[in-house]
């Protein structure tokens, strides 16, 4: 079982800086975290990429956030971040965590937290 939370959520003014955390508890010494992901959704647009990172470190980010965000994991307690800077309102949405549980049978499951919300004021 994978429990999947997410914190760091504010109001901040433009131009203004946020850390997002994500927290992942595995019960069950079989089950093992691979990707990791942050998706945003905004009122009326479907949810998108923000980043992702898999368990080997690749890391990918949408066109919207280079530059500004950066993504991190800590394998051995996981857990995930994602440094936002230089923050716009178009940021704004709600943030997810999503984590992939891979079973001791080599089965994938995707996870995720109830969202974490950021606004931005211009």
């Amino acid at each position: 079982q994978v429990h999947v939370v997410e914190s760091g959520g504010d109001l901040v003014q433009a131009g203004g800086s946020l850390r997002l955390s994500c927290a992942v508890s595995v019960s069950g010494s079989a089950f093992r975290i691979t990707y990791m992901g942050w998706y945003r959704q905004a009122p009326g647009k479907k949810r998108e990429l923000v980043a992702d990172i898999t368990s080997d470190g690749s890391i990918k980010y949408a066109d919207s956030v280079k530059g500004r965000f950066t993504i991190s994991r800590d394998n051995a307690k996981n857990r995930m971040y994602l440094q936002m800077n230089s923050l716009k309102p178009e940021d704004t949405a709600v943030y997810y965590c999503n984590a992939d549980g891979q079973s001791d049978l080599g089965y994938i499951y995707p996870y995720w937290g109830q969202g974490t919300q950021v606004t931005v004021s211009s």
